[in-house]
């Protein structure tokens, strides 16, 4: 059905990684009082861990990494 081979398995996993920092430095931005738009901010890390949470699911099952 999927056929996903290591070495994409690892590029899948850093990918995964790369998104959950991006996420982590937007959630920390967004409790900055002085700049606006903290909800969407919030919004936008949410969706970065939900699309790394579904690469790094992907990556350990069908790409063998780790």
């Amino acid at each position: 059905m999927l056929a996903v081979s290591s070495a994409t398995g690892g590029k899948l996993a850093e990918l995964g990684f790369l998104l959950i920092l991006f996420a982590g430095v937007w959630l920390v931005s967004s409790e900055v009082p002085a700049l606006r738009g903290h909800r969407a901010r919030t919004a936008i890390a949410g969706a970065a861990l939900a699309a790394a949470g579904v690469l790094l699911i992907i990556a350990v099952h069908w790409g063998h990494f780790g």
